[in-house]
């Protein structure tokens, strides 16, 4: 279930850690799985939104979408420039070729473009050196709205106690002395931690979810609200004597006579199969763990510490506002942005909120 009061509020608290900032809402790989044109619907109050390809941007502007709408990755021929010219997209420009196809285009339209600065994470963009070449032929050219906007990307915000953002603060600040336009720098880890990052727009993905980019913290730690809860039902109920295994390769032995709870969810629907014995979840609104190897379509749960009844058809919460996503994640060797980007097709979503 995917909470649109959920991704309102967490828009409305990335205001509040960024103020005076514009939001470039980030909702690209179909909204870090909970739905592409749902999010941008709920979304509508950011002052912009950011997905990585074309083909995201057209499903938006098809679905009626008449937001701003930028492409991270840029385009990658003419085809997809006229494209974007066509459907007012705005594009980041990271190579060399897309400045050609930039100075090459005949079209009517004027396009507002964002110059991608490598400032150390050594991904896309121009190195610094680069960059004064290149901001003089955005500017020289016929087809770009001025000013250009000024961005790169962070690699380490979540870390604070290392020296690489600073460093790319500085380089960033070095390659873009004496540039007019907007700057865009923090990603969700940046705008929280990093103040000098936050600038004229900040771009934060995960954050606006509910899921915290730090390793020690909550989406809850941040005041943020989960908008997806990725929940099941309880199919079978099963007594295991001590020193039985269950599951998948016996990776979980019943220490003492037990009880198990099966629940309609595996890897296959997007949970994951690394999940370790003693990973959280939530059974009929109470706290169990996760007992045996998860197997494509089902899940075992250790439930013996239940007192009163625990029933067939009583609900499973995976991850949610009872099971922070962030734990799932590290018990499973992952990150929260996986888990919810690899929820799988055959799962029914549904929305709530006003």
């Amino acid at each position: 279930m995917i909470d649109t009061a959920a991704l309102r509020h967490n828009l409305s608290r990335v205001r509040e850690l960024a103020p005076g900032c514009r939001v470039l809402a980030v909702i690209k790989a179909n909204a870090y799985g909970h739905g592409l044109t749902t999010a941008a619907e709920a979304l509508a109050g950011a002052d912009g939104l950011a997905v990585a390809r074309i083909a995201e941007a057209l499903a938006l502007r098809e679905g009626g979408c008449r937001a701003r709408i930028v492409l991270l990755q840029g385009v990658r021929d003419a085809g997809e420039l006229d494209a974007a010219a066509h459907h007012d997209l705005e594009l980041f420009v990271h190579q060399p070729w897309q400045v050609a196809l930039l100075e090459d285009f005949r079209g009517p339209q004027i396009l507002r473009v964002w110059l991608k600065i490598d400032s150390g994470m050594h991904r896309l963009g121009f190195a610094p050196a680069e960059v004064p070449a290149v901001a003089a032929r955005l500017a020289a050219c016929r087809a770009v709205a001025q000013p250009i906007a000024l961005a790169t990307h962070l690699a380490d915000a979540e870390r604070t106690d290392l020296p690489v953002t600073a460093a790319q603060l500085r380089a960033f600040a070095a390659a873009t002395a004496g540039l007019r336009g907007d700057r865009s720098i923090a990603n969700s880890a940046g705008l929280v931690a990093w103040p000098d990052a936050r600038a004229d727009w900040v771009r934060p993905g995960i954050l606006l979810y509910g899921i915290s980019p730090f390793a020690d913290r909550t989406g809850a730690d941040l005041a943020l609200l989960p908008a997806m809860t990725f929940e099941t039902e309880v199919i079978a109920i099963r007594g295991v004597t001590a020193g039985e295994r269950v599951g998948y390769g016996g990776t979980w032995t019943a220490p003492h006579d037990a009880r198990i709870a099966v629940a309609a969810v595996g890897y296959g629907d997007g949970y994951p199969r690394s999940a370790a014995n003693g990973t959280p979840v939530s059974v009929a609104g109470r706290p169990a763990a996760v007992a045996g190897q998860p197997s494509m379509d089902m899940l075992t749960i250790d439930v013996t510490d239940f007192a009163g009844g625990l029933a067939v058809g009583d609900r499973v919460e995976l991850w949610g506002r009872e099971v922070p996503i962030e734990r799932v994640a590290a018990a499973s060797g992952t990150i929260a942005y996986e888990l919810t980007c690899r929820v799988g097709r055959r799962v029914t979503f549904s929305t709530r909120g006003a």
